[in-house]
């Protein structure tokens, strides 16, 4: 069902023109021509006709492909770019203003998208600056490697790939050569080029409604820039299938569109398409690197990866490969001011990983210390019994947290203890040295900062770093219940310091807080420790279920509205609550045994 599309604009007539005067604005390098609405022009700042003494390389097209082309003006790439309206080639006075403002005595070349339109207004526009005595020449881009050949007098669509030849005849120009040598350095660089799109939606044109062609599941192979239909349609499937086929179409030796065969260096250009998350686009350049390499033989001297020349809010990537020499690669390593233009691109490529490096807690202690004991002594029996159980309850409650999480947060909570749960019953069989209490409080903190991410994880390994801290000053042939409660209220200090809450403030001390004081209090009053310790994880969990009642005040949870933070307590508290109930139980259940 077509709906209208929302757009953050004005005026749907005024969407070019207000475009241009905000990239003005944004990149002094810049200026526009005083022509609106129908002279839409941006040109260096720099340049004027009177005194150029260098080739100009003006480009453009419609409009709605941005960064492209105005995207790409300044010193080393583009001269000027002549801005038609959304999907609609420039007039050609618009064109004939271009070339008359930027173009000196070494003259202008024109590079244009192979669009019907635009090489009809393009042409006009270079014929009639040539009858004024301007020196003009053109070069056509049809990159486009989605539809098999013959396509009678239309030919191969311009999509990204001229992108690519805008930067290698902005950079011949700035080296001084002569138009005649420009023209031929980008002529060169369009036949090396392929190109092929992947859309999973198509565009909403400002004003209009958004189409309902693709429907769910579904992303079309091969259309074009302008939203018009693809090669086909066919149900979504995983990136690195994807990337496969569009690089297999591309480099097709049937349709052999680019002259690239095994042992060539090439560059990768992955281009999003208006709508799709860099996230996305940096996956599908990582799979598309070792495909050329291990599938199609061939050395990846580059990767540019963005949105260079868009189709509105279109979801989806094309993916060009140009055939590279040395000429190719100093052009595209060559400055640039042009403000779209990616830059820490150039250069040769090191490998693209290297060795992680060991954790001081693994690396750096003796090999006596590192692993787990041969034998182990009672209490270091109690504390893999009570670590198993602390563990094991988050494990069991990942999906509550999850659901109570996605109420009030962000909705991995329970993921992410999970993570951090799984490891520590893991790396227990390896690494943790049961006999030594404080060395394993910090073996667990390792195993957290390790695989926990976000807040949790940094605030729990901060937990056990001062528990840590608070137990290696104790001694090692055994850790008295006062010295662990001492090294709990330890902990929730280094917590509230550096997470900045405290109690009341709906977040795991909550829970821990009132566990830890009554712990305190009942250790005091000569009460059993294991006694102390299951009266404790009761306040544990009451702390942690009166989250209900709180208005956040850390995390997540303060957007919240206070009527959903009263449906769930706190997911955080409830994690604490329950890993501490569990080892209470444990701890209990392992001194009446024995």
């Amino acid at each position: 069902m077509a709906f209208q599309g929302k757009k953050l604009i004005s005026d749907p007539n005024d969407v070019v023109t207000e475009f241009i005067e905000g990239l003005v604005e944004t990149y002094p390098g810049l200026q526009f021509l005083d022509g609106f609405p129908q002279v839409k022009v941006v040109l260096r700042a720099d340049v004027s006709s009177a005194t150029y003494n260098k080739v100009a390389v003006i480009s453009g097209g419609g409009s709605g492909h941005e960064p492209a082309h105005a995207g790409f003006v300044g010193e080393g790439m583009l001269t000027a770019a002549i801005c038609g309206d959304v999907f609609a080639s420039p007039p050609v006075d618009s064109i004939l203003a271009g070339i008359r403002a930027v173009t000196g005595p070494m003259g202008c070349l024109l590079i244009v998208t192979n669009y019907t339109g635009d090489r009809l207004n393009f042409g006009l526009a270079a014929e009639q600056a040539k009858s004024e005595g301007y020196k003009v020449e053109i070069v056509i881009v049809g990159d486009d490697c989605a539809l098999p050949p013959p396509r009678g007098i239309a030919g191969r669509r311009g999509l990204a790939g001229t992108i690519l030849v805008n930067k290698i005849a902005g950079a011949a120009a700035a080296a001084g050569l002569s138009l005649a040598d420009v023209a031929a350095e980008a002529k060169r660089a369009s036949e090396m080029v392929g190109t092929m799109g992947v859309a999973l939606s198509v565009c909403t044109l400002p004003g209009q409604v958004t189409s309902d062609r693709l429907g769910p599941g579904k992303m079309e192979l091969g259309l074009g820039i302008h939203g018009e239909p693809g090669a086909a349609v066919a149900d979504l499937q995983p990136v690195d299938v994807v990337v496969s086929h569009v690089l297999k179409q591309i480099l097709s030796t049937e349709t052999n569109y680019v002259p690239i065969t095994r042992g060539n260096r090439v560059v990768l250009m992955i281009n999003g398409l208006g709508a799709t998350p860099v996230m996305e686009l940096m996956i599908a350049a990582g799979k598309a690197v070792p495909n050329l390499q291990l599938e199609h033989g061939l050395a990846v001297e580059r990767v540019y990866t963005g949105s260079f020349m868009t189709s509105l809010d279109m979801a989806g990537f094309s993916i060009s490969i140009m055939k590279a020499d040395e000429v190719i690669l100093k052009h595209l390593d060559a400055t640039t001011k042009a403000p779209h233009w990616p830059v820490g691109v150039d250069g040769n490529r090191p490998p693209a990983k290297i060795p992680v490096p060991m954790p001081p807690s693994h690396s750096m202690k003796s090999d006596e210390s590192l692993g787990r004991p041969l034998q182990l002594s009672q209490q270091g029996h109690v504390l893999e019994g009570t670590i198993e159980a602390a563990a094991e309850a988050v494990v069991n409650l990942r999906d509550r947290l999850n659901e109570w999480d996605s109420k009030v947060g962000d909705g991995d909570c329970g993921s992410t203890m999970f993570r951090g749960a799984t490891a520590i019953l893991e790396d227990k069989k390896k690494y943790y040295p049961l006999n030594d209490a404080a060395e394993t409080v910090n073996e667990i903190g390792a195993s957290i900062r390790r695989v926990m991410g976000g807040t949790s994880g940094i605030l729990y390994h901060i937990f056990c770093k001062a528990a840590y801290a608070k137990l290696k000053a104790s001694s090692k042939s055994g850790i008295t219940s006062k010295q662990w409660a001492e090294a709990l209220e330890a902990s929730i200090a280094a917590v509230s310091k550096y997470g900045g809450a405290t109690a009341g403030y709906r977040t795991m001390l909550d829970a821990l807080i009132p566990a830890a004081a009554v712990l305190q209090e009942r250790l005091s009053a000569g009460i059993d420790p294991s006694t102390a310790f299951i009266l404790s994880s009761e306040a544990a969990i009451a702390g942690a279920e009166s989250t209900k009642h709180m208005q956040a005040q850390a995390g997540r949870s303060t957007y919240i509205s206070p009527e959903i933070l009263a449906s769930v307590p706190d997911p955080g508290a409830m994690a604490a609550a329950a890993w501490y109930r569990a080892a209470a139980l444990a701890v209990k259940d392992m001194y009446q045994a024995s």
